[in-house]
């Protein structure tokens, strides 16, 4: 089996974390942080909005269960692109939209889906587009974080609404939670 990597940005890891770790093809969900200037920065540091990385997933998928384009496709419906650096009460540059491309077909591909989204979306779409730089896996306790606090209030209110959207649009996509964290 041939593997491919996607890293997405789109708000709380927690929500991309929850949502991936459901899709059929996805073998491996885990948040991170990328696009900044720090080197091994931590959730406070990256909290406080100070280092430029963004949160973000990092996917390992079958490409033959899931394409990249479905991947993307999933991204745009779970997390609103058009406000600038906020998801929700979720505000600054670490919560950007932003794909971060690992090969130039997945450029490719992310360019015409941002391209369709913008046919979508009655505001401007502003996910960012950028190769990948420096990938840093988040801390321990942020791993599988909706698994492990499902009636957490805010897993409860703002990352479980997304699981649930991901089971009604797609269920054709729906691996039921097999993806490892």
């Amino acid at each position: 089996m041939t593997t491919e990597i996607a890293t997405l940005g789109g708000g709380c890891f927690w929500c991309l974390e929850a949502v991936y770790q459901e899709v059929a093809g996805v073998l491996h969900v885990e948040s991170g942080y990328t696009g900044g200037q720090v080197d091994n920065p931590n959730y406070e540091q990256v909290c406080g909005g100070k280092t430029g990385h963004a949160e973000v997933v990092r996917l390992e998928f079958d490409p033959d269960v899931v394409s990249y384009r479905q991947l993307l496709v999933i991204f745009f419906t779970i997390h609103d692109p058009t406000t600038l650096n906020r998801q929700g009460n979720d505000v600054g540059t670490q919560y950007r939209s932003v794909i971060y491309f690992h090969t130039p077909q997945q450029q490719e591909i992310a360019r015409r889906v941002i391209a369709e989204m913008a046919q979508v979306w009655d505001a401007p779409v502003i996910t960012e587009l950028s190769a990948e730089t420096t990938y840093y896996k988040a801390e321990d306790y942020h791993q599988n974080y909706f698994r492990n606090n499902p009636n957490q209030g805010y897993c409860a209110f703002v990352v479980a609404p997304k699981v649930t959207k991901l089971r009604t649009t797609f269920p054709s996509l729906l691996g039921h939670g097999k993806a490892a964290g």
